[in-house]
Order: C-alpha cells, then sequence, then structure tokens
C-alpha cells in the first residue's frame, strides 16, 4: 500500500483541488491495482477545510499543534501502522500530476525529492517571477527540498527517524537525516506537483516566505538602482 500524507492548516481555498489531484493520481493505471490510500492532517483548523476533506472520504486526523512537522509525522505515522510501504508527502495548496506516484516510484530509491512550479503569479510582480526563476533549477540533479513533492520508503523513512517536530523546514531536516542515514535519495524533476505562489504563508519560513523575500529584495534593488541615476535620467525613469 501506498500513502499520500497531506497536511493542512485553514485550507478550504485549495484542499479540494489538491485532493481531486491526488485522488487522480491514487488511480493511476501504472500503479497495477496497488492500494492508494490519502490522509489529510488537520492541524488548529478553524475553518471549513474539514468539510472538505469529508466530501472526499478521505483519512483525517486533527491535531491542535500549529506545527508542520508533527502534522506530517503523524500522518507517516498513521500510514505506517496500516502498512504503508511508500510514503508521499504533498500540501494542502499544491496538485500533484496524475502520474506523481507512478514517477516517484520509478525511480527506483529510498527517497525521492521533486520540484514545484508555479501556474498563478498574478498576486506577484514580474520581477519575483523572473527572479525566482533564474535562481530555481528545474532538472534532474536539483538541490531543492519541498515538503509539496517528496516521497520516502517506509524502511527508510524508519531509519532516518522520521519528521522532527519543526514549525518550518522539516522537509529538509528529514532530508538531511535520510543522506546521514546512507538512503539513495533522487533528485529528479520527474515527479510534477503545481504550487501556490499566495503572499500570505501558513508556515513561516516556508514558499511563500521565500516568495515574498524575493518580492522584497527586488523592491529594494529597484529603488537603489533609481537613487543611483543622475536626476535627469531619474525623471525619465
Amino acid at each position: 500500500m501506498i500513502g499520500i500524507v497531506i497536511p493542512a492548516h485553514n485550507e478550504e481555498a485549495f484542499l479540494a483541488d489538491c485532493l481531486e489531484a491526488a485522488r487522480l493520481a491514487a488511480t493511476h493505471p501504472a500503479l497495477l491495482g496497488e492500494a492508494v490510500e490519502i490522509v489529510v492532517v488537520l492541524d488548529s483548523c478553524t475553518d471549513d477545510s474539514l468539510s472538505v476533506a469529508q466530501c472526499f472520504g478521505v483519512h483525517r486526523l486533527t491535531l491542535d499543534a500549529r506545527n508542520v512537522g508533527r502534522a506530517r509525522a503523524a500522518g507517516a505515522d498513521f500510514m505506517l501502522e496500516r502498512g504503508a510501504r511508500w510514503l508521499a508527502f504533498t500540501d494542502a495548496d499544491s496538485r500533484v500530476a496524475p502520474d506523481w506516484i507512478v514517477e516517484q516510484l520509478g525511480l527506483e530509491a529510498d527517497a525521492v525529492c521533486g520540484c514545484v512550479t508555479v501556474d498563478d503569479w498574478s498576486m506577484h510582480a514580474s520581477a519575483t517571477r523572473e527572479a525566482f526563476y533564474r535562481k530555481y533549477t528545474h532538472a534532474d540533479a536539483h538541490r531543492h527540498v519541498h515538503g509539496a513533492n517528496l516521497g520516502v520508503s517506509a524502511s527508510a523513512y524508519r531509519r532516518a527517524g522520521g519528521f522532527m517536530p519543526l514549525a518550518c523546514s522539516e522537509d529538509v531536516a528529514l532530508t538531511v537525516q535520510l543522506a546521514e542515514s546512507g538512503a539513495r535519495i533522487a533528485w529528479s524533476a520527474a515527479p510534477c506537483v503545481v504550487t501556490s505562489a499566495r503572499t500570505a504563508s501558513k508556515a513561516r519560513g516556508g514558499f511563500g516566505d521565500t516568495l515574498a523575500a524575493i518580492a522584497e529584495r527586488e523592491a529594494r534593488e529597484a529603488l537603489a538602482d533609481a537613487a543611483a541615476l543622475p536626476d535627469a535620467q531619474r525623471e525619465e525613469a
């Protein structure tokens, strides 16, 4: 059995699309009928995320931790107890590709770190989008770690000690633990996940904060460039 773990904190706006995509990936023909179960870990939710999850008939866990590391760990433990051989992690504001699980398993590694892409940059200036893609490597052998696109075998997860109770960068910490335990990690662009570029980040230090930091840096640099121009050129600019 394969387990999909999705932590959620007040994600009613995105969760339905996330679960629809996960459900499609869970029924891919190349899985040859292997069971795939989905669990949503509802952490300190005060919106209708629970109702959304109930509509999809997936497993549901509730926590009051406000801690994504604890949420991912709780979901992983739940799936391991149910006999999962592979754990696939994504985020509630993300949409996995139909062949997401197939691509992870096809790499025949102990763990898979995949890339993310964004299809809606409307909340950001074009300079933020361009700066992100200048620095981002969407290709094999990248070194990005995203909780929205992460897979690991049950045995490797146990050897590494599982997710630490961190409020952010729990995915990075697990990857370090996996490497230290001797796990074979595939850094692949094949498993595809589309994620949100929202400005209101749910996890401090997460992807939303990364984009916000890029936007702030680009704005500072633009102001500095403008200030360095001679007065005449500044007026023209």
